[in-house]
């Protein structure tokens, strides 16, 4: 049975310390999310939770190592702070919210 799987996949060629292997690439490998480069002045959550605390404004001037956000996750009160000095352009969440990883909270214009 695993002989009919692997016949249609491709196996992959890699070299590790002047040794050459070959290896065939798992699903989890191949379907994973693509890397992209964070965006200055776009705030968003590290991991899934629940908004307890917005503690900023629309508008707001903000400096950077502020509160932005306190995140509950896993009974743990996550600080999520300003990445940029700046003024709050957008804010994509309220408290009591729940959101998942990589969830675009708020964005901020830099000065």
């Amino acid at each position: 049975m695993k002989n009919l799987e692997t016949q249609d996949k491709q196996y992959v060629d890699f070299i590790v310390t002047a040794r050459k292997y070959k290896t065939l690439l798992t699903n989890k490998y191949i379907n994973r999310p693509v890397w992209s480069r964070r965006i200055p002045g776009e705030v968003r959550s590290t991991l899934p939770g629940t908004i307890a605390g917005i503690a900023v404004g629309q508008g707001q001037e903000v400096e950077e190592g502020e509160l932005l956000i306190t995140l509950e996750a896993m009974k743990m009160q996550n600080r999520i702070i300003v990445p940029v000095t700046g003024t709050v352009s957008e804010i994509y969440v309220k408290e009591g919210d729940k959101i998942s990883k990589n969830h675009l909270m708020l964005k901020i214009t830099p000065k």
